[in-house]
């Protein structure tokens, strides 16, 4: 467990985050810019000190005013990938790779030259790597060294879409090959969703959401930061069979209550999220009959929220203990009598996989 509680005076910022990260998998720290998210990494990878606080990496202590320790950079155990890949023009591939390693570990060096598709790479200078390439270069350095748990400033803001793309799928490999803990800041909400199993968000300094993805998502905390059109919710599924006729998988969430997805090449019960937009579910009071939607479940409304900018309303739904959010327009709603306790029906028009199989990232 990574604990931070820490205080720290930032001009006019005031960086005040007290929060338990897990040892596993991507946790994503989301903000606006200003927000304190390059900040707090900073902080922890010992690059800026806190006016007060503590940290602690499992049962080390790497900072505490009151006890008067701060371990530099190079002692903490943690990796560095900035926005820049940051490499040495006039080494190789390999001389970037090995730059810093003190424990030259044949068979590690195997490893993550091969998790990250850096094979081909090794014998080239950075001049003529494209951005994604010259990125993977960075992360494998930064693994090179064994850290106890990896950084990562916002790794794909430079990049172009196709570059973006081309990285993401060893990043995916990387939470689920290693055994390393990954802390990824990000101001986009389409590779937190790619990537991230658990999630900080930060405003003005103050931690104002913290938890796993699902959770965070679905939260009140995050309504203001997606639009109409990016209201959604987030729910873990289970494959339960497939439908080879029809090219369908179906998932449940519980023992009653199931969906249908595009196919998935994934064997029986293992672990799926799926993303289901506000704009694609309809409700209605009877269960419908002879229609062309194929996810109709049962759910209970927990409470209808007036939406500022049209007329519309977002209701807050209980689908087997799971959020379901969805946006009726305000006629419809007033029409159904729509309100907290009332049991109805949801029409899912469309459900997307946001991560493929999360068991062995788990």
């Amino acid at each position: 467990m990574l604990t931070i509680n820490i205080n720290k005076q930032l001009g006019d910022l005031s960086l005040a985050v007290a929060a338990q990260l897990p040892m596993s998998g991507i946790t994503a720290i989301f903000g606006r810019s200003g927000a304190g998210k390059t900040s707090l990494i900073n902080v922890l990878g010992g690059l800026s000190t806190p006016d007060s606080g503590e940290i602690c990496l499992n049962n080390q202590t790497l900072f505490s005013r009151q006890q008067g320790i701060n371990l530099p950079p190079e002692r903490r155990g943690i990796g560095y990938v900035f926005q820049e890949a940051r490499l040495f023009p006039h080494y190789s591939v390999r001389g970037n790779l090995n730059y810093g390693c003190r424990d030259k570990d044949v068979a590690h060096f195997t490893k993550v030259v091969q998790l990250l598709g850096l094979a081909p790479l090794l014998k080239r200078y950075p001049l003529g790597l494209s951005g994604g390439e010259k990125q993977r270069v960075a992360i494998g350095r930064a693994l090179l060294t064994k850290p106890k748990m990896l950084l990562m400033d916002e790794p794909l803001a430079s990049l172009d879409l196709p570059r973006k793309r081309e990285l993401i799928p060893y990043l995916i490999d990387l939470a689920k090959n290693l055994d390393l803990p990954i802390v990824y800041v990000s101001h986009s909400l389409d590779e937190i969703l790619q990537l991230a199993e658990h999630m900080l968000v930060l405003e003005n300094g103050r931690v104002i959401a913290k938890g796993s993805l699902q959770q965070v998502w679905n939260s009140e905390q995050m309504r203001p930061w997606l639009s109409a059109q990016e209201q959604s919710s987030l729910l873990e599924v289970s494959v339960a069979e497939v439908n080879q006729n029809y090219s369908m998988t179906r998932v449940t969430l519980s023992d009653d209550v199931s969906l249908w997805v595009n196919s998935v090449s994934l064997q029986c019960g293992a672990k799926l999220r799926v993303r289901i937009h506000a704009n694609h579910i309809s409700l209605c009071r009877i269960r419908p009959q002879q229609t062309s939607i194929r996810n109709i479940v049962p759910v209970s409304v927990i409470e209808v929220q007036q939406r500022d900018e049209d007329n519309h309303r977002q209701v807050k739904l209980d689908l087997a203990g799971h959020t379901l959010w969805a946006n009726v327009t305000c006629w419809a709603c007033d029409d159904l009598a729509i309100k907290p306790g009332l049991s109805l029906f949801a029409q899912i028009k469309g459900v997307s996989m946001t991560a493929a199989d999360l068991a062995q990232s788990h």
